[in-house]
């Protein structure tokens, strides 16, 4: 597990943030004064969750152990936050995975033994949680706002700064499409035109009735780990630092190369590359096809890179609702 502190803020709402999602478990500990969030500390830790439930439909009971686990790690790190006069509101919600999955109380029921209530959330909450924590430092500007998942893929339009326009959640993830597509290691061109063929219909729909309502796209702004690991790999980060990913752009040639790159790769070979999560490597190759099929679709060239996403969502709705 990574886990970055910075500087804190007095006298605010003190709030932790938990999201887990179908790969990965994170943790975003803040103040809240209005509407601006000083960070304290986050931690992000792959845990698979949703191994396995796109094919059985049920999650695995080591999975559950392993988010179970990683949650009681998160505590321990929330009690060292905790002071008298400072409560602590945690929040806790689970997406694609657990909402693909009929035995998701199991999950509930498993971190309620750590005083944490889970929500498993419907995608239409998740793709507008989302859209308000990228969109705040695009204030005015027309995007479309996409979050790769390992289960999902949430595109989002509207102004930055207020609710979106246009959104929807779609059942395409890093994960479930390499459990559903990729045959051999390493991928082959035929895994990835089946996968396309799959998916790029639903989201052409999707572009396409952005053109019929003339909603135009003023910027491309890319959430979550598929979208983040590209530039650490372009920028070969043996040590992730999210200062220099935040904001950064990413062209779609650029793009295109490293999938290029890591799709060449056997798995074992691609574990090694610097700037890529060992953990993330089996999955990371179809995050990218569906990323660039996203810009392809959209007709644009680049996409901004942000840190802010969900967990800031979660936050300054809980903020809003603790008020």
């Amino acid at each position: 597990m990574d886990t970055i502190r910075s500087s804190s803020a007095s006298k605010a709402q003190r709030i932790a943030a938990i999201d887990i999602g179908t790969v990965t478990c994170r943790l975003l500990i803040s103040d809240v004064e209005g509407t601006t969030i000083h960070e304290l500390a986050h931690a992000c830790a792959i845990t698979n969750l949703g191994e396995g439930v796109d094919e059985c439909g049920e999650l695995q009971q080591a999975a559950i152990d392993r988010v179970e686990r990683q949650i009681a790690e998160f505590i321990t790190t929330i009690d060292t936050f905790r002071t008298p006069d400072q409560p602590i509101h945690i929040v806790a919600m689970a997406t694609s995975a657990a909402r693909d999955a009929a035995n998701a109380d199991d999950l509930t029921q498993a971190l309620a033994r750590h005083g944490v209530v889970l929500s498993v959330i419907p995608g239409e909450q998740e793709a507008a949680l989302s859209f308000r924590g990228a969109s705040a430092a695009f204030a005015g500007e027309h995007l479309l706002v996409a979050d790769v998942g390992g289960g999902s893929t949430e595109l989002i339009a509207g102004i930055g700064g207020s609710n979106p326009s246009y959104a929807h959640s779609f059942n395409v993830g890093c994960r479930r499409l390499t459990e559903r597509f990729i045959t051999v290691d390493p991928p082959c061109q035929d895994d990835f035109a089946a996968a396309r063929a799959w998916f790029e219909p639903h989201f052409a729909q999707f572009f396409d009735n952005l053109r019929m309502q003339q909603y135009p796209i003023d910027r491309i702004v890319a959430v979550a780990g598929t979208a983040t690991t590209v530039v650490s790999i372009d920028k070969a980060m043996r040590v992730y630092d999210a200062s220099l990913v935040d904001g950064c752009e990413v062209s779609l040639s650029t793009l295109k190369s490293i999938t290029q790159r890591l799709a060449a790769l056997p798995l074992v070979q691609r574990r090694q590359v610097v700037g890529l999560q060992p953990d993330r490597a089996p999955v990371i190759v179809a995050g990218l096809v569906i990323l660039q099929s996203i810009l392809q679709l959209a007709g644009v060239q680049a996409y901004t890179v942000s840190e802010s996403d969900i967990l800031q969502g979660m936050t300054l709705k809980t903020a809003e609702e603790d008020r």
